[in-house]
């Protein structure tokens, strides 16, 4: 169902890349000159991803076999997996990260660069779909900077939106010329969609599972053999490649039982308010017209307007483009209705028959299928309109240049959204202590329980300084025996807390002074010099103290 593939090259691809970099640095400034002195910190999540891609930046060359051995939850292992494990995220950023040793730069380099990969993939399925390389460089940018990616942003795992139009073009490919070797590209995509983020890979395979039903069905290729033996090939060299990455999860489900209930879905469902809700300057004005939102899905007023006007002039002209049109406006349809939860029906349905539904809940996230297929759409629609203003040109194809430079300026413009972000702490002369001293796992205090999330990620986002184990943690799921130690290990130094901490070899303790309230604070300083003998002190300031357990009371 896809055109002759247009003739490109490095040359292209080079300056494709340098234009989205560009429009990156734009968009988001002024992150791209402040790579490591500037972040969101303004939440929980956004410092547990910070630290996520660090570790994996950092670990994945030091000691790959134990990337999942996270060092948060000590003594428990397989830690990364209690949330998103971001390992693309964190391969990203490995030449940053070691040219640097900075969390942050490794961090928001890989963000700048989510932008510039999304963009470009979905440039070059547009430009084979649609033929015009101005109409792909237009629907790259109502995609890459759809205001869904820029609610989105402390979120590093659900900017990488890459997969969807890499994939759909890798199985563009394979359907305009079934082979082995086609077939083996398409599994690898989707392959590589699981190692940067476990939403957006269910979302590429029933994207990728909805096109070979549709254009099975449009094409009546129920019989073509090369054409279903590609699909075995593409869907063999997925699960073999990402089926490992499974593992720890897996485990995990089957230690705890951890699982997303159906009616969890109906909290992070999509409402109609969603579709018109965006923080971009261009959009303000209707926020106030719609109230509350549950998600941020507006995907533009050119990406909306284009993607309805590319659905009726695929569907209008008949053959190769009607088949685009149908797909993928099937494919805006059914992200959709998927996007309303369990009270749409679909997704339900979609619950009890995909495993890995168990583990997802926000359903309003298909909405992203949504823009990305409107974007798709558009580009039919722009081509087909630059088409036209070519032709009419009295001079060449000035009109039409012309045209899409007013388009893409249009775009640019309605999708530009405030940002906000943070000068970067620096490190306490206590974590930079503890970076020399020998190996050994850290218990922080105050021992935060389940409820302060902010407090116990800031321990995490500190331990990157220094990578020892911590007992401290934070992450989608919470060990039960976390939340039952946390009474007695808040009153660490006693003689309690010594007997829970012993088995588990904890040798360092990080106190900040300045988080207890003075009564706990003179309290502490009274315990800590009742059990002198047990502990050496390494630093200390007005705020931080810093001490070694260099014995265990009763029993040694």
């Amino acid at each position: 169902m896809t055109a002759p593939e247009p003739r490109g090259g490095w040359r292209e691809l080079a300056v494709v890349v340098a234009g989205f970099c560009a429009l990156t640095a734009f968009l988001l400034s002024p992150l791209a000159l402040n790579l490591g002195s500037v972040a969101r910190l303004d939440n929980a999540d956004a410092q547990l991803l910070i630290w996520n891609v660090a570790w994996v930046a950092r670990t994945a060359v030091v000691d790959p076999l134990h990337v999942f051995d996270a060092n948060i939850f000590h003594p428990h292992r397989w830690t990364l997996a209690y949330s998103e494990s971001n390992l693309g995220a964190g391969l990203l950023a490995i030449p940053v990260y070691w040219a640097t040793r900075n969390a942050y730069a490794a961090h928001n380099f890989v963000t700048l660069a989510s932008f510039v990969l999304s963009g470009t993939a979905t440039y070059y399925l547009v430009r084979r779909l649609a033929r015009d390389r101005r109409a792909a460089a237009i629907a790259g940018t109502c995609f890459a900077f759809t205001p869904y990616v820029f609610s989105h942003l402390p979120h590093i795992h659900l900017l990488m939106t890459a997969g969807l139009p890499l994939g759909m073009l890798a199985f563009h490919r394979l359907a305009d010329r079934p082979s082995a070797a086609r077939g083996a590209a398409l599994g690898a995509v989707l392959a590589a969609q699981a190692v940067f983020c476990g939403y957006y890979t269910v979302f590429a395979g029933l994207m990728v599972g909805f096109a070979v039903l549709a254009v099975a069905v449009m094409e009546r290729r129920f019989t073509d053999a090369r054409y279903w033996m590609s699909l075995g090939v593409a869907a063999a060299v997925a699960v073999a490649i990402a089926l490992p990455l499974f593992f720890p999860y897996i485990r995990l489900q089957r230690a705890t039982g951890f699982a997303r209930p159906l009616d969890e879905a109906r909290q992070w469902s999509a409402d109609w308010r969603s579709y018109l809700a965006s923080s971009a300057f261009a959009h303000r004005w209707m926020l106030p017209w719609i109230g509350s939102w549950r998600e941020v899905l507006f995907p533009g007023f050119v990406a909306l307007l284009s993607g309805v006007g590319g659905f009726v002039v695929g569907w209008a002209a008949g053959g190769r483009l009607r088949r685009v049109a149908i797909l993928y406006g099937g494919l805006a349809v059914l992200a959709g209705w998927a996007s309303f939860g369990a009270a749409g029906g679909l997704y339900s349905m979609l619950y009890s028959i995909v495993p890995a539904f168990t583990l997802m809940r926000a359903a309003s996230r298909f909405g992203l299928i949504v823009a990305f297929a409107l974007s798709v759409l558009s580009g039919l629609f722009i081509a087909a309109l630059l088409a036209r203003l070519d032709v009419r040109a009295a001079r060449g194809a000035v009109r039409g240049w012309a045209a899409a430079a007013i388009i893409s300026a249009a775009a640019v413009a309605e999708l530009t959204t405030p940002l906000a972000f943070s000068r970067v702490p620096p490190v306490e002369m206590a974590y930079r202590v503890l970076a020399t001293l020998p190996r050994g796992p850290v218990i922080e205090l105050p021992f935060y329980s389940h409820r302060f999330a902010a407090d116990r990620v800031q321990y995490m986002l500190n331990s990157t300084a220094h990578w020892m184990p911590l007992v401290n943690g934070y992450s989608s799921h919470t060990p039960k025996d976390f939340v039952e130690k946390t009474p007695v290990l808040g009153g660490f130094p006693s003689r309690e807390s010594f007997r829970v901490l012993e088995p588990d070899g904890v040798r360092y303790a990080v106190f900040h002074l300045d988080r207890f309230a003075p009564l706990a604070r003179h309290d502490l300083l009274a315990r800590l010099e009742t059990f002198e003998r047990y502990l050496v002190r390494h630093y200390a300031d007005d705020r931080i103290l810093l001490y070694e357990v260099v014995e265990y009371p009763d029993g040694r």
